[in-house]
């Protein structure tokens, strides 16, 4: 929960500390420390704002579960299960352990299924998945979290209506995402007049108002590596073909490969080939299924987990209960179909832009007044081997 009261809270991470952290090249540190100083953002910007959530709050807790995906925590566990439950897929797998006793008959092929599975996992490019939701982590922190350390410096002062706020509006760029920063520029706006009301519910839904717009802007820049993540798994026959063969018959590899290329040249499919190309198609939708289910989970403080395909499991708090100001309306307007209403929020397909805004708008109101959110992510012994530039040992 908060500090301690009685000591100054330490100084938020600047502009520089945003870029230095950007310019880490090792992709699960750099989301380690990300994750961190979005959090030390959240907390400085609550601070400010009567203790609630902001964006970067939100973002804590979503980049700490890309950095499952960057590290592939649980995911080839996933398609492994998948793999083992499917009915397609286990009849696929046992046409392959065929196709591979008639083209080795008398080879011992003990536990063959089981290594035919792990050449599908190894070939279904999920570090590929790992790699698009590195580039999304940094692509929205370098630009994101560089103008809330922007907005913060600028605050310093004490002076609500001091000129830095001005001067900070006016250099995000004009216009619409991805490239324009209209909706960066409104958001800071309410950010900086939630500082200064001392009416609760008008300050409820002004950061509300807030969280969305920095969150529609960001999800809209994001568009590219969503989709990449959710169609990075493709399973290559010949390439399971040469993983599997690799993985079962190490031993007398030229031998075998001169065996399968005379096969080839005289225009023959070999029997592990033919299994290949079946088990391909099945193992690419079912990574694609795992996939989607590891980005479509979030998991908040005290071990809670949401499915971002079920409706939010939670309500509106009674500040945001009934909303009332005008802007906040219009926006959800556009990004939510169920007005004052969680049915509906699962989304189908998280890489359609709609879909996902439904989802996220909700969360923000849903969770909007959850002090927990503001909890660190880490421990001390984790932050102090993150900032380190090392990655603490034992589960994050």
């Amino acid at each position: 929960m908060h500090e301690p009261g009685g000591s100054a809270p330490p100084a938020p991470p600047s502009v520089a500390d945003v870029e230095r952290i950007s310019a880490h090249a090792e992709p699960v540190v750099r989301n380690l420390r990300i994750t961190h100083c979005y959090h030390e953002l959240s907390r400085a910007l609550s601070a400010l704002t009567g203790g609630s959530a902001n964006w970067c709050t939100f973002a804590v807790w979503a980049s700490k579960q890309v950095g499952r995906s960057i590290r592939q925590e649980d995911l080839e566990h996933a398609l492994e299960r998948l793999l083992e439950s499917s009915p397609e897929a286990t009849a696929g797998v046992e046409f392959a352990v065929r196709g591979l006793r008639r083209a080795f008959p008398g080879r011992a092929l003990d536990d063959a299924g089981r290594w035919v599975r792990r050449a599908v996992v190894a070939t279904a490019r999920l570090d590929a998945v790992g790699d698009a939701t590195a580039r999304g982590n940094l692509k929205v922190f370098e630009e994101i979290a560089r103008e809330f350390a922007r907005f913060l410096a600028a605050c310093a002062d004490g002076s609500p209506d001091g000129d830095g706020i001005a001067e900070f509006r006016a250099a995000l760029r004009p216009g619409e995402p991805p490239e324009g920063q209209r909706y960066l520029r409104q958001a800071f706006g309410r950010y900086h007049l939630a500082m200064t009301t001392e009416d609760p519910k008008q300050r409820a839904e002004l950061l509300l108002l807030a969280n969305v717009e920095v969150g529609l802007h960001e999800q809209t820049r994001l568009q590219p590596e969503i989709t990449a993540a959710l169609e990075a798994p493709v399973v290559d026959p010949r390439e399971l073909e040469r993983r599997i063969l690799d993985l079962l018959l190490p031993d007398n590899r030229v031998l075998r490969w001169l065996r399968l290329a005379v096969l080839t040249a005289l225009g023959r499919r070999t029997p592990v080939r033919v299994a290949s190309e079946q088990l391909a198609d099945q193992a690419r939708a079912l990574a694609r299924r795992a996939v989607t289910r590891h980005v479509m989970t979030l998991a908040l403080p005290g071990g809670e987990l949401l499915d971002l395909g079920d409706d939010l499991p939670a309500t509106f708090p009674p500040p945001l209960a009934r909303l009332t100001h005008p802007d906040l309306l219009a926006l959800l307007e556009q990004v939510d179909p169920t007005p004052d209403s969680v049915l509906g929020t699962a989304a189908r397909d998280w890489s359609d832009l709609p879909d996902r805004m439904h989802y996220i708008a909700d969360m923000f109101r849903c969770h909007a007044l959850r002090d927990d959110l503001l909890d660190p992510p880490f421990t001390a012994a984790q932050v102090a081997e993150i900032t380190e530039g090392r990655r603490p040992p034992g589960p994050l």
